[in-house]
């Protein structure tokens, strides 16, 4: 993706592009034809098409950013506090006692329960990125590691028994 953030502009960004949008509309109403646009402000030739099309059909203002795309945040901040603190709770807290590690889809089952909203994984998984969490590789104990054999075996690791 040509943007930072997975394909998403910034707002800093989007004012940035709509900027060149609107100068594109300056040039348009000089009589420079698109694919000019398109060399002199180093743009796609399709994006300078599709700008010319908005503005022979409207105007400049035609040109405005309509700003984020995606739908916002089904969580405000006090709901999202609240699923903080229901995932530090682990898993068994909610009914997942056969293994103590969080999914996308446990997360996704857990909002639609605490707050009746539908999440997809990649939904959760922006969420969760929000809310500080990252993926992880989780480690396994064996069930039936001898623990003062390990300790032994740190002490001293070479001696045959």
């Amino acid at each position: 993706m040509r943007y930072a953030d997975g394909g998403v502009l910034t707002a800093a960004g989007r004012v940035k592009r709509e900027a060149v949008r609107f100068e594109a509309a300056e040039m348009f109403g000089q009589g420079v034809r698109p694919p000019g646009v398109a060399r002199r402000l180093r743009v796609s030739r399709k994006s300078a098409y599709a700008w010319h099309a908005v503005w022979r059909d409207g105007d400049r203002s035609a040109l405005v950013s309509e700003g984020p795309g995606g739908f916002p945040c089904q969580l405000n901040d006090a709901r999202a506090a609240r699923l903080q603190a229901e995932l530090e709770a682990a898993p068994a807290a909610h009914g997942w006692r056969e293994d103590q590690r969080w999914n996308l889809a446990r997360v996704a089952e857990l909002i639609h329960r605490l707050f009746g909203h539908r999440y997809t994984p990649r939904g959760v998984s922006h969420l969760l990125h929000r809310l500080g969490w990252s993926p992880q590789v989780p480690a396994h104990r064996v069930v039936g590691r001898n623990e003062q054999a390990v300790e032994l075996w740190r002490i001293e690791p070479f001696r045959v028994r």
